[in-house]
């Protein structure tokens, strides 16, 4: 499963940790948007970098966007996180109302960075680009 982020954003970079840390299978890899491997998942998806508001969880041949990838992110990480699965019962388009609404201001309420986070060393072969 590969995430597909935003390292330019500071909310991201945050999320990219806490699952770099509770991650414990290792079942989850990473790609920037402003990467070669980025760029070819959002193609793919049919997104374009300039005004996105989500993060991608590829797996396969299936994209999921919004709370759904981070729903299936959750899941992924398994024990405890596996619980965040009973979000799945508020309904889609209020699940993703409120995501796409902390998206668009992601930058004026968490900041952004001017070059594109590195990935920690210890984590460093996780990472697509």
């Amino acid at each position: 499963m590969i995430v597909v982020f935003d390292a330019q954003c500071l909310l991201c970079d945050g999320w990219v940790k806490f699952l770099l840390r509770h991650d414990q299978r290792r079942v989850l890899r990473f790609a920037s948007i402003q990467g070669a491997h980025g760029q070819a998942f959002l193609a793919q998806a049919g997104l374009k970098v300039e005004g996105l508001q989500t993060l991608l969880l590829v797996d396969g041949d299936r994209v999921w966007q919004h709370t759904a990838a981070l729903l299936r992110m959750f899941h992924a990480l398994g024990g405890a996180w596996r619980l965040a699965w009973l979000a799945w019962l508020i309904p889609a388009p209020l699940r993703d109302a409120l995501y796409r609404f902390l998206a668009r201001h992601r930058y004026a309420w968490f900041g952004r960075s001017e070059s594109c986070l590195l990935p920690p060393a210890d984590y460093a072969q996780r990472f697509l680009d």
